[in-house]
């Protein structure tokens, strides 16, 4: 009944996770690093690191290389930079990304790498298309297991740790005022069994269909409204969603919340502390049983803008 890839409340702070395509659609090397500690106070509760880092690459554009634009701009999330929004060159776009996820006692590590492709559709809508490619270890602590049998052979003189392939996929169209993208993550199904695979088989990776959407409504020049959906489709687990809505106030910070069906609801707060340093915080108010035993959720997101030649505060084509 649940999925087996991590959850993130600020998902709209860092798409990236989700969609191998928005790989280098910034004009400048976008790391992040990111922390989730979900349902705490709940013992063996999931928690959720991760580092990611992705770059445009391209050269001949018309205003220089894959990191130009048109011209600088105090607000790229403002009314005026929309009305002047222009649509990236076709580019290139590599990334990677590490992330830790454990629960109880097991824990996944997952190594990826991405690439995309940006195409210009329009003079202000871009299309890009992403793959990527990684490891993902699942290890089981068996000093955190405690059996009825010691000699269980779901687990004895099995393999606990293990090494499988992972696939994805993604595309994402964005221009000035909106996006939409779909993705999906565990392509290639595997086989998970920490015991005899020839009795115990049943444990499978499945794929995790991913969803979203935003678009911006301005409140007046500098002060802009952003809602965003995200739909999970992960079978045979029920289909979920979330629905954000976030309010940035020029490219200085932003406050947000968030609804997670039959989950959560989230406040959320973000500051873009200059042209190099942002920070993102949200906490998640759980409504679901698990309310009579968790304090919540508590997610960071530290976000460092390199090579970011124009000095840009804010992100221009991700919001």
């Amino acid at each position: 009944m649940a999925q087996q890839r991590p959850q993130y409340t600020q998902y709209v702070f860092n798409n990236y996770l989700l969609n191998p395509a928005v790989s280098g659609i910034e004009n400048y090397t976008d790391f992040k690093a990111g922390f989730r500690s979900q349902w705490t106070g709940l013992e063996g509760a999931p928690v959720t690191s991760y580092l990611s880092i992705n770059a445009p690459i391209g050269q001949n554009f018309l205003y220089g290389d894959a990191t130009s634009m048109a011209g600088e701009t105090q607000n790229p999330m403002g009314r005026l930079a929309t009305r002047d929004y222009m649509a990236a060159e076709p580019h290139h776009g590599i990334g990677g990304m590490v992330i830790s996820d454990r629960t109880g006692p097991i824990t996944q590590t997952s190594l990826a790498a991405t690439y995309a492709y940006h195409l210009g559709l329009t003079s202000k809508l871009n299309l890009s298309v992403g793959v990527m490619a990684g490891i993902n270890r699942i290890s089981l602590d068996l000093n955190e297991v405690r059996l009825q049998n010691p000699d269980d052979a779901a687990i004895y003189n099995g393999n606990n740790s293990q090494s499988k392939p992972d696939l994805g996929v993604g595309v994402w169209a964005y221009s000035g005022n909106y996006y939409v993208g779909a993705s999906v993550q565990q392509l290639v199904k595997q086989t998970i069994t920490f015991g005899d695979r020839s009795v115990y088989n049943q444990g499978k990776t499945v794929p995790h269909y991913f969803f979203t959407a935003g678009f911006k409504v301005f409140l007046d020049d500098d002060i802009t409204l952003l809602p965003s959906v995200l739909f999970k489709l992960i079978d045979p687990a029920p289909a979920t969603y979330d629905i954000n809505l976030k309010l940035a106030f020029s490219n200085k910070l932003w406050v947000g919340g968030a609804y997670r069906h039959n989950d959560s609801k989230s406040a959320m707060a973000g500051i873009f502390i200059n042209s190099a340093i942002n920070v993102g915080y949200s906490y998640d108010f759980t409504s679901s049983n698990l309310r009579t035993v968790s304090n919540g959720s508590h997610e960071i997101v530290l976000g460092i803008l390199l090579n970011n030649r124009y000095k840009v505060s804010s992100p221009q084509r991700t919001w």
